[in-house]
């Protein structure tokens, strides 16, 4: 066993006398993940020194001072080994990104392709989306602003969507892709009449150029 212990900021120990149980969090989610609970039989022990004086105080009276000992030296022993173990356990399921040295969860804050945590390099497909719906949420305060005369944008005049996941796997998109990596599915779909081919809007029921009905 190794004389030190390597530990992090992001963790919590909720370990008792009866067993040991730690916590590690990701330092941009929070998203925790936790040990299963596992008995302490030195714990055991000490409970039972401890209830044996409450019961037989004047033929056991010095047995809480001998649990306290045991508390203090073998459980600390075995409560550094299962923190060790619980280290080994959850270490997989969080990486140290390499330029902020943020410890981040790999399921939902890591950027494998460019080997950083998405706080250093964000997912692209995610941040166009955000910045096209708040530049969009922009134009709709401008819009509402113009005079009646000059409100004459359409939704066919407003950018193409850029989705940030996939709508059937949920999977994030990095980019402003036409299929998910993860599942296939077609991300883009052109709406067009079906009678004179003009591009019709997701809500249209009727085509704005020959009057068509929609799909």
């Amino acid at each position: 066993m190794a004389d030190k212990i390597e530990f992090v900021r992001n963790h919590n120990d909720l370990s008792t006398n009866k067993g040991f149980q730690f916590e590690f969090c990701c330092n941009r989610c929070s998203t925790g993940i936790r040990t299963r609970f596992k008995p302490s039989v030195v714990g055991s022990i000490s409970t039972a020194l401890d209830a044996a004086s409450s019961l037989f105080g004047g033929v056991f009276g010095s047995a809480a001072d001998i649990g306290e000992r045991v508390r203090s030296a073998s459980w600390e022993k075995a409560h550094d080994e299962a923190f060790e173990e619980a280290t080994r356990e959850l270490k997989p399921d969080f990486i140290q990104c390499p330029r902020c040295s943020t410890w981040v969860c790999r399921k939902s804050c890591w950027n494998t392709k460019r080997g950083l945590c998405k706080g250093c390099a964000p997912d692209l497909g995610v941040e166009m989306s955000a910045a096209q719906a708040s530049r969009s949420v922009e134009e709709v305060w401008a819009h509402a602003k113009m005079d009646e005369d000059d409100k004459k944008l359409s939704e066919g005049n407003w950018r193409e969507t850029i989705r940030a996941s996939c709508p059937k796997c949920e999977a994030p998109l990095a980019t402003n892709a036409k299929f998910c990596p993860e599942c296939g599915t077609k991300l883009k779909e052109k709406n067009l009449c079906v009678l004179c081919g003009a591009k019709l809007s997701s809500s249209a029921k009727f085509c704005p150029e020959c009057g068509e009905k929609a799909g």
